[in-house]
């Protein structure tokens, strides 16, 4: 049986990989990725053998990892964040279904809502969803929907891939859906390039959020009804039912 490893590198600083990633990555010969993934990687790796596609092409990356996987090679396939989470984890176990002499090991990375969230302050400490606004494999109206019924529901949101160049007013097209259900002074905020040089943090109203402007390096926090700015972090509160206060 083949072993292949499914790895999440987090932001992609080593310090907030974790060991069982690190030690994961210095056991193979051949790391497999996007080329933005794989140069995050850093002198440490250098010596590997580094593979890759362009994007769109996910599919023929995850044939290229088992195929060398199949010449006795230990392989990796790296993804930003968590595998398992907007990762291609789910991707290698369709594709798998070919391969039965492999046998995949997902590992896990932060992934940017707990990544972003720790430099906003604590904007996800009640229940929460995460959304992505990137309608390549996910149509607008189903986006659309998620995005209402989360304000219904009064989730805290983290919201991946936020505008591009093609999507350029996606997060406006967002802010719009959510301000259908949510007050336009609702506490929200975004974090820039985490993990990385020139990491930056902003904290504003649902409805400034309406009016700026982002890329698919930032990640965007939305407050529940309970939120607040507190010091310059957002801040969403545990929920502690009035009576528990009452009695500390």
């Amino acid at each position: 049986m083949h072993n292949i490893f499914v790895v999440g590198l987090g932001p992609g600083k080593e310090e907030l990989m974790t060991a069982e990633a690190l030690n994961a990555l210095d056991s193979c010969d051949t790391i497999i990725g996007y080329t933005v993934y794989l140069g995050l990687l850093g002198e440490r790796y250098k010596d590997k053998e580094f593979l890759s596609t362009p994007m769109m092409q996910e599919e023929k990356r995850c044939r290229i990892c088992y195929e060398e996987a199949m010449k006795g090679k230990q392989v990796a396939m790296i993804c930003s964040g968590d595998a398992g989470i907007y990762g291609m984890a789910s991707l290698m176990f369709e594709i798998g279904k070919k391969f039965p002499d492999c046998e995949l090991t997902v590992i896990p990375g932060i992934t940017a809502a707990s990544s972003g969230a720790a430099v906003l302050g604590a904007p996800l400490n009640h229940d929460f969803c995460v959304i992505s606004l990137s309608d390549l494999l996910t149509p607008w109206d189903l986006i659309e929907k998620r995005l209402s019924l989360a304000a219904q529901a009064d989730f805290a949101m983290a919201l991946y891939n936020p505008s591009s160049k093609r999507r350029h007013d996606y997060l406006q097209k967002a802010c719009d859906i959510l301000l259908q259900h949510i007050e336009p002074e609702r506490p929200c905020g975004y974090v820039m390039n985490i993990g990385r040089e020139g990491t930056q943090k902003f904290v504003c109203t649902l409805k400034e959020l309406r009016d700026t402007q982002v890329d698919m390096f930032t990640t965007v926090f939305i407050g529940n009804s309970t939120a607040e700015i507190i010091d310059g972090n957002l801040v969403t509160k545990r929920g502690y039912p009035a009576e528990r206060k009452n009695n500390e």
